[in-house]
């Protein structure tokens, strides 16, 4: 694979947003260019992972301009994955929006491009700048998929959401210009090392690194997430789960292991926070009573186990936090899809307005279910994989307090998950859902109310986790092989600077 063809992975759907920008109608031509484009982009993921096949490294100067002018783009096996995963999720999530009726909003199929493209490039760029700017490009199509999409406590949430995107956006900004005015650079090449030589440069990487903790979530940082994401429609909520936070986190690795070199001086800071994490994400969710509120408190949670593999940095810690990362952006937004179809086809996701939903969408309640024990951790499937790679990684480097602690919230993740199981798809008979009419058979069966179409997008999800589980060594020499490029960034920084 030539290292040329790393910008089309933002130019495509850029591209493609601005055909869909003029082309209203027909329906059928609009759908066929989101869905192309984003199965191009998981095509395109994938002949990238086949490309970082041991050790290999693509990169391109944009325009042909020298080191620190031109915009560096260096694909590696970490960004090829996330590609694929988060190429996967724009697809499956935009297949559940067509369904949904979302994607028939004049603007929804551009503004979802734009936020494939922009997620694109924050996975490809080697400046930090750059990933300011790409962080944006991802940001700014969110505020409108948020706007036309909600109610009046939507619009609320997504005032919060704009507030705090800004905010965290000034520090970034602010932490890059700092890192420049430093070093006189913001390639990550040039940078490398740096932060582990000069308390200087620690500290104004730290700025850069405590912006994209917010956008992260991680505990303190994170009441903005439980009050927005539960706001937006079904498909976005998943989306967002996916991309948003996800991009953030994978910044916060590449970044940590190429500046700081993996210094252990500051690792510390990183175990406690996400031990704190874990537990403050789980115990959130247990006075919510919606699913998507339950799911978002959760996904804070879970960050904590995410980014717990970056604060462990050895070998076994970073290729666990990398499967993990992967395995729950699947996961999540299974979970999000499987009860948005319900929300969507019922009218509600609260848990006292719902019940009995496994007896008329037994396949749908088997979406939900499946994915909520990987959330869980449960075997066959790729949370099981995870998290016990996870806690032989703490226990190998002595974090024996935060392995206790995984262990415990997985306990009470596998409690909220039941929750929403008893509360949605288990009890009551769907004849007694307040408010609906359900529709029968002349012989008096219940009809299946939720279309197939909707129930597809998370069933598939799940079926990936089961297979990850079932198939788990591929993917963990994948991402030892990602892990392995963080631990030696040699050759990463060569392909950035070419020397």
């Amino acid at each position: 694979m030539t290292g040329a063809l790393l910008p089309l992975a933002v130019a495509v759907p850029l591209l493609a947003a601005a055909v869909l920008t003029v082309l209203r109608e027909p329906a059928l031509p609009r759908r066929v260019i989101l869905l192309g484009t984003s199965a191009l982009s998981l095509g395109f993921g994938v002949l990238l992972v086949v490309a970082s096949w041991d050790g290999g490294i693509v990169s391109h100067n944009v325009g042909l301009w020298p080191n620190g002018i031109s915009i560096p783009f260096v694909g590696d096996m970490f960004g090829a994955l996330m590609i694929v995963v988060t190429s996967l999720l724009t697809l499956v999530c935009s297949a559940f929006a067509i369904a949904a009726g979302d994607e028939e909003r004049r603007f929804f199929a551009p503004l979802v491009l734009v936020l494939a493209a922009g997620v694109n490039g924050a996975l490809l760029t080697a400046d930090l700048f750059n990933l300011f700017v790409f962080i944006e490009v991802m940001l700014l199509p969110s505020y409108g998929l948020l706007a036309m999409l909600t109610g009046i406590r939507g619009v609320r949430a997504g005032r919060l959401y704009v507030a705090m995107n800004l905010l965290t956006s000034t520090v970034f900004l602010a932490g890059v210009g700092l890192v420049y005015g430093v070093t006189g650079t913001v390639n990550l090449g040039e940078l490398a090392g740096l932060a582990a030589e000069s308390e200087l440069v620690a500290t104004a990487v730290a700025v850069v690194l405590i912006a994209l903790s917010v956008k992260a979530a991680v505990v303190p940082v994170h009441g903005w997430l439980a009050r927005t994401y539960p706001y937006a429609s079904p498909a976005v909520t998943a989306l967002f789960s996916g991309l948003h936070t996800k991009v953030a986190i994978y910044a916060i690795y590449r970044v940590y292991a190429v500046v700081f070199e993996g210094d252990s001086t500051y690792l510390w800071i990183g175990v406690v926070a996400m031990g704190v994490t874990m537990v403050v994400g789980v115990l959130g969710a247990v006075g919510e009573n919606t699913t998507r509120s339950i799911l978002a408190f959760h996904m804070i949670s879970q960050i904590g186990y995410i980014l717990l593999g970056v604060a462990l940095f050895g070998p076994l810690g970073l290729t666990a936090g990398i499967f993990y990362l992967l395995h729950h952006m699947v996961v999540k937004a299974s979970l999000f899809l499987s009860t948005g179809a319900v929300e969507v086809t019922y009218g509600t996701n609260r848990l006292d307005r719902l019940g009995g939903v496994a007896r008329t969408e037994p396949l749908l309640a088997a979406a939900f279910l499946g994915a909520a024990l990987s959330l869980a951790g449960m075997p066959p499937f790729s949370g099981f994989v995870a998290k016990l790679t996870l806690v032989r990684a703490a226990f190998d480097e002595g974090q024996v307090a935060v392995a206790v602690v995984a262990v415990a919230v997985s306990l009470l993740t596998l409690m909220s998950m039941l929750k929403i199981w008893g509360g949605v798809f288990w009890g009551r008979s769907p004849e007694d859902v307040a408010g609906h009419h359900l529709e029968r058979h002349p012989r008096g069966a219940l009809l299946t109310r939720v279309r197939p179409a909707l129930v597809l997008p998370a069933l598939v999800l799940t079926g990936v986790t089961l297979g990850v589980g079932i198939g788990a060594q591929g993917l963990l020499v994948l991402a030892e092989q990602a892990a392995a490029g963080l631990l030696d960034t040699s050759g990463y920084i060569e392909a950035v600077i070419g020397r």
